[in-house]
């Protein structure tokens, strides 16, 4: 069992070393301070290669160096900076090298302010990640609004405030409020449900107000669920959260920031002394065009009028008009006539030229004088034809190999049918056929005068 460091204090003359003395003393402080949450300033951040973390905590009054390890480091998933409020958990000890007193921190947390500062950072840039942010989503304000919603508390300056805007400026318009809470936890699912309400409502824009307040006063502005809704609304929405100087994640989302709700009223509100001096300077306006319209229509008229006669004289020059037409189609369709009955006569002349009885006397003419020539042709063709019969079969006898076997002569043919033109073709005992010039003979060779003779006794 460990004793109690502070036992170690009363050995009487022990002489201890500057590092023994460093190495009782960060035992001591381990020992008495094991675990301990600070809260205070961060300074003199310092984020060395190794990936530890070195830093000062401070106060109004005092301050004591802090270390966090690399892998205590990993976990803190907020961005530290110089001047955040923190919360650190640790153990107390002491640095022997240099005998520094120090926080060894293995958690840190924000604290007050400085967490909710943090978180609204994270979630702006959240969003404008998404793109809810960008100008090309944003809606142009309607110049002459009829119906205008209203999101905000019904109690309090504010609501008032942007009554009293439009009843001087624009007391044509018609206000509606659909009521919310605008501070605390509750308000964030009234506001986004007020929001749907109003959105579904038809209105020509809406209001999302609320007066000043701390930053914890209007966190309800910049939270998630909030600046969604906005961003789903259809409907043009105006964000005046706060006074001038209060900025919410509220006021990105929407279409136009006012920094008040007397300037967000006075946005949708066209003063009525200006409408009138408006109203006044188009009918002006209007009547010169109608005056000037007026006199370039007369002086029309006017042409027109001159240059309008009688109907009877127009119908006079078109009654010529129509005579001289007349004429023109009579004389053209005399030429015409003319034209075809002189087209008439020439083919008659052509067609008497290519009568068919003429042709058909020619062809007949024809016919008889082929019919006399073609017996005299065909009895010809046959006698030449004849003659020359004649002479090829005189020929083939000539050269045909029956008139040499008539003559006393024979063909020997083998098994085969081939002719036997040399007696080396042969073999002793091969039995050939002889062709004469009158039938045929089966013979045998008894010796071709190539091969010696061994004749079968039995043959």
């Amino acid at each position: 069992m460990q004793k109690d460091p502070f036992q170690r204090l009363g050995l009487d003359r022990e002489v201890l070393t500057v590092s023994q003395l460093n190495q009782r003393a960060r035992h001591l402080l381990e020992d008495v301070f094991p675990q301990v949450w600070v809260e205070g300033e961060l300074s003199n951040l310092a984020r060395p290669a190794s990936g530890h973390m070195y830093f000062t905590l401070k106060d109004s009054n005092a301050q004591v160096r802090c270390a966090l390890f690399r892998q205590n480091a990993l976990r803190v998933r907020q961005a530290l900076r110089d001047g955040l409020a923190v919360r650190v958990r640790g153990k107390i000890s002491l640095f022997e090298g240099r005998g520094d007193y120090q926080l060894i921190a293995d958690t840190v947390e924000p604290a007050g302010d400085g967490a909710l500062r943090l978180a609204f950072e994270a979630l702006k840039e959240k969003l404008a990640a998404e793109g809810l942010f960008a100008a090309e989503r944003k809606q142009q304000l309607p110049a002459h609004p009829r119906r205008i919603g209203i999101v905000s508390s019904p109690t309090g300056a504010v609501i008032r405030d942007i009554i009293s805007v439009f009843r001087r400026r624009a007391p044509q318009v018609e206000l509606t409020l659909i009521p919310t809470a605008v501070q605390g936890r509750e308000a964030i699912g009234q506001i986004v449900r007020a929001l749907k309400l109003a959105d579904a409502q038809g209105f020509d824009a809406l209001i999302l107000a609320r007066g000043g307040g701390s930053l914890e006063d209007l966190w309800c502005f910049n939270e998630e669920p909030v600046a969604r809704a906005i961003a789903a609304c259809v409907t043009p929405i105006v964000s005046a959260v706060g006074h001038e100087t209060d900025v919410s994640i509220s006021d990105f989302v929407a279409d136009v920031r006012a920094p008040t709700p007397s300037a967000a009223a006075e946005l949708l509100a066209p003063h009525s002394g200006d409408l009138q001096q408006r109203l006044d300077s188009l009918r002006r306006r209007l009547i010169l065009r109608i005056q000037d319209r007026l006199t370039r229509e007369r002086l029309r008229l006017e042409g027109c009028a001159r240059r309008l006669r009688h109907p009877g004289e127009r119908l006079r020059q078109q009654s010529q008009r129509l005579d001289d037409l007349d004429m023109r189609l009579r004389r053209a369709f005399e030429r015409q006539l003319h034209i075809r009955q002189e087209r008439v006569a020439r083919l008659d002349t052509r067609l008497a030229a290519q009568h068919p009885g003429r042709n058909l006397a020619l062809l007949r003419q024809r016919l008889e004088n082929l019919s006399a020539r073609l017996p005299r042709a065909t009895n010809a063709i046959l006698r030449e034809q004849r003659q020359r019969l004649d002479g090829l079969m005189q020929t083939l006898h000539i050269v045909s190999p029956l008139a040499t076997l008539g003559r006393g002569y024979s063909i020997l043919l083998d098994d085969k049918g081939q002719a036997i033109r040399s007696a080396a073709q042969t073999k002793n005992g091969q039995r050939l056929k002889a062709k004469l010039g009158d039938g045929e003979l089966e013979v045998r060779v008894e010796d071709n005068h190539q091969t010696p003779v061994t004749l079968s006794l039995l043959d």
